[in-house]
């Protein structure tokens, strides 16, 4: 019996660690294919993109920084989603968020857009970058106000199985997260493709 329990234990934490271990391994190269089509058809900066995979748990990094030329991811960010109908602040839907392009819906939009212009934030440590949608399903950013900003709730380190914050649809990643992401924004001579998936 007792050799029944160290079995049963060693298993359960093993199952815990592989979890932990498989998270964010994801085989992105489709998207990455794709992407580098797509920045170099519309002449934006052709050495890297970031991806934000709204599949993955929210306590989890899940906006990658990737490089074309190294071919991999060579830095992860925490990133929130919109809370849609559920209470601002809150993690309610930290492992399925709502997805919509609606006005006013409070859901983050999947799809590609285009980091255009740097400005001021109430947020963070108030730097935002305007996003342009380029698909269908992410067509109203700019009439909704969607922008990649800071917002000092967002953790920088994973805090898996709890959640990050949920706003009301921007990417908002931790203030040490965009002073990084800045430096690197701020250095492009094109805009950037930000592609939202989930």
């Amino acid at each position: 019996m007792r050799l029944l329990v160290i079995a049963l234990t060693a298993l359960f934490c093993f199952c815990q660690n592989t979890e932990k271990e498989s998270s964010n391994k994801k085989n992105y190269s489709l998207y990455t294919k794709e992407a580098s089509a797509f920045c170099k058809k519309n002449k934006l900066e052709n050495g890297y993109f970031l991806l934000a995979d709204l599949g993955v748990h929210s306590g989890r990094k899940r906006l990658f920084l990737y490089d074309f030329k190294k071919d991999t991811i060579v830095s992860s960010y925490m990133v929130s989603h919109g809370c849609g109908d559920s209470m601002w602040g809150n993690t309610f839907t930290k492992t399925d968020p709502k997805i919509s392009n609606e006005a006013d819906s409070h859901c983050s939009s999947v799809g590609k857009y285009v980091i255009k212009e740097r400005g001021v934030s109430q947020w963070g440590i108030r730097v935002k970058y305007l996003l342009y949608g380029k698909d269908k399903t992410n067509s109203n950013a700019m009439d909704r106000a969607i922008v990649l900003h800071s917002w000092e709730k967002i953790p920088h380190e994973e805090v898996y199985p709890q959640g990050a914050p949920e706003g009301w649809g921007c990417p908002a990643v931790s203030n040490e997260a965009m002073r990084e992401i800045d430096k690197i924004l701020k250095l492009s001579r094109k805009p950037v493709l930000l592609w939202i998936i989930k």
